[in-house]
């Protein structure tokens, strides 16, 4: 449901929160949790190396990605990513199967040919610039894209994504200042997933407020905090944003507060944590509503489930990069000389 059209636009209107919406959010959400559920048993069943990834950040990831402006070119939204995206990119289109082959190094790898993490994506068709594993540089990168845009004109704006932990960092702050030069502010939307840790560290410790979007204060950034794990009050947070941002074409900084349901990654085990589940929550809603039944609700999961191990038994046979690749996919034109 990410948007797409015209790159000319010059006004944005976002698609209507209604009862189908309202169940395809859900659909989303449960395609990215089931994903990530079988990324971490392919960890532990010897499939994969290492995981990282966003349990608990589907009511924050899916609304983004489906009100993204999908497409190439500066017209378009440009999104600097984490690691912890897959909510958003799966609910752009992108299909469970390619984080499966990510997770395996495999060369039907999409995102990096078999030589990155799981979860760090590069589509270039949709102007998602390739995720690293350093935190927070994409904060410091984001504005380059937003000064293309801002001489380009149009709708498009540069979404940049991180966790509470490095908006402590200085490419934090580096994008709020080159975001709010005077007479040359930038279309960013600074989008903070606060989950409370840093790694194993809490956010208590490491800076004074929980209000990190009210750093934006100081620059004359507009800001907002909406709970994370309510996928309907993050659409309405995310639209009011977005309508500021590409219509103003100045930033603006939007926390989410969200859980992190199995830790850091798969070197602290990934286990399940008693923390608050956006989808249990939303799946409450919706029966609370009459927008589903239960039976409906556990569809939904039956089928991700069925789709996912059918997934795995496909990825599992696909062939592993080889000596022939190690070349392929980077900038060398041979020997010097040649």
């Amino acid at each position: 449901m990410a948007l797409s059209g015209s790159p000319e636009l010059t006004r944005w209107t976002p698609p209507v929160l209604d009862e189908a919406c309202k169940l395809a959010i859900h659909n989303l959400m449960v395609k990215s949790r089931a994903c990530e559920e079988a990324l971490i048993r392919m960890v532990r069943t010897g499939h994969g190396y290492f995981w990282i990834g966003s349990p608990g950040e589907e009511g924050f990831g899916v609304p983004l990605g489906m009100l993204v402006h999908k497409g190439h070119g500066p017209a378009f939204d440009y999104l600097h990513l984490h690691y912890r995206s897959a909510p958003t990119v799966l609910a752009m289109g992108s299909q469970p199967i390619d984080l499966l082959r990510q997770m395996r190094s495999t060369v039907t790898d999409p995102y990096s040919k078999g030589r990155n993490f799981v979860n760090h994506f590069a589509i270039k068709p949709w102007n998602i610039v390739p995720v690293t594993p350093t935190i927070e540089t994409q904060y410091a990168v984001a504005p380059g894209t937003a000064l293309v845009q801002r001489r380009h004109g149009g709708v498009g704006i540069s979404i940049v994504t991180g966790g509470d932990a490095g908006s402590a960092e200085g490419d934090f702050y580096s994008a709020m200042n080159w975001s709010t030069r005077p007479d040359q502010e930038l279309p960013v939307l600074m989008l903070i997933a606060h989950n409370g840790y840093g790694i194993s560290t809490r956010a208590e410790r490491v800076q004074n407020t929980r209000e990190l979007n009210r750093r934006g204060d100081g620059f004359g950034i507009r800001n907002a905090m909406v709970d994370g794990n309510d996928p309907i009050a993050t659409w309405n947070a995310l639209v009011e944003a977005m309508d500021y941002v590409r219509h103003e074409r100045k930033p603006y900084i939007l926390q989410g507060n969200v859980s992190r349901l199995y830790g850091h990654s798969s070197s602290s085990g990934a286990s399940l944590l008693d923390e608050p589940d956006c989808l249990s929550l939303y799946e409450a809603r919706l029966l609370r509503e009459g927008l589903a039944t239960a039976a409906e609700l556990k569809a939904v999961w039956d089928r991700w489930h069925d789709a996912l191990n059918d997934a795995l038994h496909q990825v599992i046979e696909e062939p592993m990069p080889d000596r022939q690749h190690v070349l392929q996919h980077v900038f060398w034109d041979g020997p010097a000389g040649n």
